[in-house]
């Protein structure tokens, strides 16, 4: 999914089964944020800088969404012992992931596997991308500053 493309209308379940859908977000912006795993380094500093944060997001009219491929129970775990005020998307058939275009081969210390870029899509109150943070942009201790300075630009 690229800039100015309308995201799709159903999202997935979060990790209490509940259907997650972009209706439910009519009127705010939205970080829809995929990372590869629960309770890995990189991915717990992500998700605790957006805790952390959160109340500067929601003042500035963002809803935060987590999205990864692990399942509701895993999720679960993650948001308790992080204390993450948001949901996280159990996403464990890869839909959202291929849909957004955030899962595919990746290289690490030699190896080959498949796995989910960490990449975060802001969306808009219509609906519609409105900005792209890449694996490669994305600064795990810092994130929600990112997304912050990113909105005063506008």
């Amino acid at each position: 999914m690229n800039i100015g493309e309308k995201a799709p209308e159903l999202l997935g379940t979060d990790q209490d089964g509940r259907e997650i859908r972009l209706s439910d977000y009519k009127g705010k912006k939205l970080v829809l944020y995929f990372y590869p795993k629960d309770s890995t380094s990189g991915c717990t500093t992500e998700a605790c800088n957006l805790r952390d944060h959160y109340t500067e997001l929601t003042g500035k009219g963002y809803e935060v969404l987590g999205v990864s491929i692990q399942d509701g129970k895993s999720h679960k775990k993650f948001i308790e012992k992080n204390d993450l005020p948001f949901p996280l998307i159990a996403d464990v058939d890869k839909t959202l992931n291929e849909t957004f275009g955030v899962y595919g081969e990746k290289k690490m210390y030699g190896r080959t596997y498949m796995g989910t870029f960490r990449t975060t899509f802001i969306i808009n109150e219509e609906g519609i991308i409105e900005q792209v943070f890449t694996p490669k942009q994305i600064k795990v201790k810092e994130h929600a500053e990112q997304i912050l300075k990113a909105a005063e630009a506008e």
